[in-house]
């Protein structure tokens, strides 16, 4: 989840990308996902505008921005989207060469040849520290994006601190599932983590019941010991995460803790639409011209916008 964090000494961009689901229930995504992708995209712009450092964690394009055009998932004309983020701005990514899977690496090729052509600087930020006055910006190993070798392959986690407050941005660990991750984070200690859940949604599909026990064991344990953690990503793709959830928010309230979403962190409505696509179609049903749209090959969707 793109997150912008500001100090006295630096303004950064985390992870400056944003994505929707090309099918789910057999479905592309509701009128209303494409209206607030479009407004998530103007909130992405608006803090590069600020920032002077973006990073990147990992090569989906959930969690950069690409330069081509695509207004299925990625929301991007071609070239220009990038550019608003990128241009003049320090990249701090995750190393294009080392840990890293077939897919992401030909992405982080791609994207030096055409987003590094209007960077300001490129820098590997694996395991390293960078110092912007009293702040520090400490990025981890490459951690498993998931469990233990999973062939998604590897993400980088950032703590950001500043006059003893940690912040802490671990996307798409998913739990974590892998254990050295939940040592990782543990060992930071971090007042706040931002921190991409389970895939509950794929559970018995493409993801194990005990890899997903094991990072909702891992989430308890994280809930008693992290003041506030923000819940993102994949766990709220699930209809029923609330429920499923129950344990964890105990841990947290024993402690004294919150577990929360972004939404309920920032005192707004929580809007699950990805996970609710299947009843939105049934219950606001989209214009004939954008049932039109869906007809079309996936190929022609990307390269033209749907009428909203």
């Amino acid at each position: 989840m793109c997150t912008y964090v500001e100090t006295p000494d630096v303004k950064i961009l985390l992870d400056a990308g944003v994505s929707l689901c090309p099918k789910r229930f057999g479905l592309p995504p509701h009128p209303l996902e494409f209206k607030a992708i479009t407004k998530a995209r103007k909130r992405i712009a608006k803090a590069a505008e600020k920032a002077e450092i973006v990073t990147i964690s990992h090569y989906h394009f959930d969690h950069h921005t690409p330069y081509f055009e695509d207004w299925l998932c990625n929301w991007t004309a071609q070239n220009e989207t990038a550019s608003q983020i990128y241009e003049g701005k320090t990249v701090l990514m995750k190393n294009p060469k080392e840990k890293i899977n077939f897919s992401q690496r030909r992405r982080s090729w791609i994207f030096q040849k055409t987003c590094g052509k209007f960077v300001e600087k490129l820098e590997t930020a694996d395991g390293k520290s960078f110092s912007f006055g009293e702040t520090k910006v400490k990025f981890s190993e490459p951690v498993f994006h998931g469990p233990e070798n999973s062939a998604l392959g590897w993400v980088l986690m950032t703590t950001i601190e500043h006059e003893g407050e940690k912040f802490m941005f671990a996307p798409d660990v998913q739990g974590p599932m892998y254990e050295h991750t939940l040592k990782l984070i543990l060992d930071e200690k971090p007042k706040l983590l931002i921190i991409g859940g389970p895939p509950l949604y794929l559970e018995r599909f493409k993801v194990e019941t005990e890899q997903i026990r094991v990072g909702m064991t891992h989430l308890e344990k994280l809930a008693e010991k992290v003041p506030i953690i923000i819940l993102e990503h994949h766990i709220l793709r699930d209809e029923n995460w609330f429920e499923k959830c129950r344990a964890i928010f105990g841990k947290a309230s024993s402690k004294g803790h919150k577990v929360l979403t972004a939404a309920e962190y920032l005192d707004v409505k929580n809007m699950f639409l990805e996970a609710r696509r299947k009843k939105l179609f049934e219950t606001s049903p989209p214009s004939r011209e954008f049932e039109n749209w869906m007809r079309k090959n996936i190929k022609e969707r990307k390269l033209l916008k749907p009428p909203l």
